[in-house]
């Protein structure tokens, strides 16, 4: 039995999705009327990390669980494992950050992302630890005003990062929680080449067949509209990442997912190509030409917070 957390959020969900057919499954959320889109023969449980009875039930006959915290700040990892070891789980695969190696990033959430592996390696089972760089996905930001006004808008839009298709980060995942020989080891997962947010306005505008407005953001107003989302520290820790970002931490590219996977990693090209009715205006059918879905141009630099 394989047990999903997270299984509403983007790599969960994609964990879920990617799992071999015969695979017995188990899906734990807060909410499981909001579980969609599961195989049918998937179990889905509530479970709750600072409920130990509900965490209890949701790992019984478990051997391996796939880890997704979003609490900043909190004990969920801890939580989490301590009651996998009494229900005998043998495998945890933990959903971290790239940001975990960076000796300068000092912030709430890379703190707390580092706390989070520290009591995985010391919990007594066997652990892999994932390390995406930002996720393509988060160019989703950005849908409502491509839709309603061709616009991009972004902090530091020149600053270069080695974003990482989450479907990507998924597949490692499944190898780690089917396979063996993953067990103490750490992946740090990017794309096949950087890109920057002005980067992907252009691919973005070139597939969806329509000029893009670029409009950069000042620290200021990035930081406030963080602030209406988040509690101010992960509001801060965001703006530093971003700082980082444009220092150039997040450029580097690894060949990690295609030494785990077999395959490179997806351009994002690719993945934008894969989600262009997010893009496109209401009754709009996006319209690529054909030379650029066979090429998938790629170009150097993008943005994030891992």
């Amino acid at each position: 039995m394989i047990l999903v957390t997270g299984a509403t959020g983007t790599v969960g969900g994609e964990v879920v999705r990617r799992l071999p057919a015969g695979v017995r499954l188990r899906l734990m959320a807060r909410d499981p009327a909001k579980v969609t889109g599961a195989p049918a023969a998937a179990e889905i449980v509530a479970g709750d990390y600072g409920d130990p009875l509900s965490l209890a039930r949701a790992l019984t006959g478990v051997h391996a669980a796939f880890l997704v915290t979003t609490r900043a700040g909190g004990g969920d990892d801890a939580a989490f494992a301590a009651a996998a070891r009494r229900a005998g789980v043998r495998r945890l695969v933990k959903l971290s950050a790239a940001a975990v190696l960076d000796p300068g990033a000092d912030d709430f959430i890379t703190r707390w992302q580092r706390a989070g592996e520290e009591q995985l390696r010391g919990c007594g089972l066997e652990w892999t630890l994932l390390r995406p760089r930002a996720f393509m996905s988060n160019a989703l930001g950005w849908a409502a005003s491509v839709r309603g006004e061709r616009t991009v808008r972004a902090l530091y839009p020149a600053s270069p990062n080695a974003c990482v298709d989450p479907r990507d980060v998924a597949e490692v995942a499944v190898r780690a929680l089917t396979e063996e020989g993953h067990a103490g080891r750490a992946y740090t997962l990017t794309g096949p080449q950087t890109l920057t947010a002005a980067g992907q306005c252009e691919q973005l505008g070139r597939l969806l067949g329509v000029p893009l407005r670029l409009v950069e953001l000042s620290p200021a107003q990035a930081r406030a509209a963080w602030a209406a989302r988040y509690p101010q520290p992960v509001a801060d820790a965001l703006l530093h990442s971003a700082e980082r970002q444009r220092a150039g931490a997040k450029a580097r590219v690894e060949d990690t997912v295609r030494a785990v996977t077999g395959r490179p990693p997806r351009t994002f090209a690719q993945w934008a190509e894969d989600h262009l009715e997010a893009f496109a205006p209401a009754g709009q059918q996006p319209a690529a030409p054909a030379e650029d879905r066979l090429a998938r141009p790629v170009r150097p630099g993008s943005p994030g917070t891992a």
